[in-house]
């Protein structure tokens, strides 16, 4: 369920000049935030899961799940790459679940390490704060790409419908809109974190159990409708 060759391209894929750019300004801009935020107000545990909360979490993961996840697929069928690829002999699930890897892999080491440091900024990791959204954002990233790279597969605008998800329904209505948190990632990976905190400095209003089933559903179903979907498309290309 794993193929080097296609591993690499898509590697190759994300961290190109244009996107490794972005990919690398996000997390650069929570250490400054997390720098500035230390020198002016000191060691706050508070002010710490507030940054990494409503910054790390809440923003940067979901944009940073949406340029891996789209990216990851998405490009090929566009400029119809993607049909080079599907004549190899290679199964049509090995292909999404090798590129899901990869998106994974880029999405956890461009959120999860910087919420690590930016929380050791800002508080050394004082009540696990550090610890727990390095937890969150590690789980996230996982789902995040699962939901990007099916809609990679499904949509021409996935990009503008990614930015919109994330900017809108996850750091918007993910944090403010209480009816719409039970459906928002965030707080998935929020009741994971909970259980690493200590004291009530991170909560969630989705319970432990729940936000698991979630989570793992979600990227499964996710996983196989892309698998299934680019079935589709070697029909097409076919044809």
């Amino acid at each position: 369920m794993y193929d080097p060759t296609v591993a690499r391209l898509t590697y190759r894929a994300l961290l190109g000049r244009r996107r490794a750019l972005i990919l690398f300004s996000l997390p650069v801009l929570l250490i400054v935030i997390a720098s500035l935020v230390r020198g002016f107000t000191g060691v706050d545990d508070q002010v710490a899961a507030d940054v990494l909360g409503g910054f790390a979490l809440a923003t940067m993961v979901p944009l940073i799940g949406v340029i891996a996840g789209t990216g990851a697929i998405g490009p090929e069928i566009d400029d119809g790459s993607v049909v080079y690829l599907l004549s190899k002999p290679i199964k049509r699930p090995t292909i999404i679940v090798t590129k899901l890897i990869v998106a994974i892999a880029v999405t956890m080491a461009f959120s999860a390490i910087p919420t690590f440091v930016a929380g050791l900024i800002l508080n050394g990791n004082g009540q696990q704060v550090a610890i727990a959204y390095t937890v969150a954002a590690l789980v996230a990233s996982i789902a995040y790409a699962a939901l990007f790279l099916l809609l990679g597969t499904v949509s021409k605008h996935a990009v503008v419908f990614g930015l919109v998800y994330a900017l809108v329904w996850e750091t918007l209505f993910g944090s403010l809109v209480e009816g719409a948190r039970t459906l928002s990632v965030q707080q998935w990976s929020l009741a994971v974190a909970e259980r690493v905190a200590r004291g009530d400095l991170v909560s969630s209003d989705v319970g432990l159990p729940l936000a698991v089933a979630l989570l793992t559903g979600v990227t499964v179903l996710a996983t196989w409708y892309a698998g299934q979907k680019l079935r589709t498309l070697t029909l097409a290309g076919e044809e």
